[in-house]
């Protein structure tokens, strides 16, 4: 191999590696406070934090790890109570992008969000609240 053919092999190479590189810098982390501003599409039904209490929706403290129908004194459908679901990160990514294909039967009358990093952001807002509505620590 020529020392030219070798140097283009090498920036092609390097090349590569920057277009990767920039395709996953474009990846956006969590957000909670962005999280917090999503929540207002949810704070008609829901309520989360200190003194939180079921509306038309459950209130959301301790979602993460909670099963799915056991908020106290909240009505549930029975499609939700014997959906045997357990909140975290994966079911609930899922459920907010269509609650009632994910549970049919549901209450819920949500037609989702679809985009990815508000759903991201949401969740890291909404699994910060412990089951009292406190932050985590």
């Amino acid at each position: 191999m020529t020392r030219g053919r070798i140097v283009t092999v090498i920036a092609a190479a390097a090349g590569a590696v920057m277009i990767q590189t920039a395709g996953m810098g474009s990846a956006q982390a969590q957000n909670a406070a962005k999280g917090k501003q999503v929540f207002n599409l949810c704070f008609p039904c829901h309520s989360i934090g200190p003194g939180a209490a079921n509306k038309v929706g459950p209130e959301l403290n301790g979602l993460d790890g909670r099963h799915s129908g056991t908020a106290p004194g909240f009505d549930y459908s029975d499609a939700n109570k014997k959906s045997g679901i357990v909140w975290n990160e994966a079911t609930f990514k899922q459920y907010i992008k269509n609650p009632s294909a994910m549970v049919p039967g549901t209450k819920m009358p949500f037609a989702g969000i679809k985009e990815q990093q508000r759903i991201d952001d949401l969740w890291a807002y909404l699994s910060q609240f412990d089951a009292s509505g406190n932050i985590k620590k």
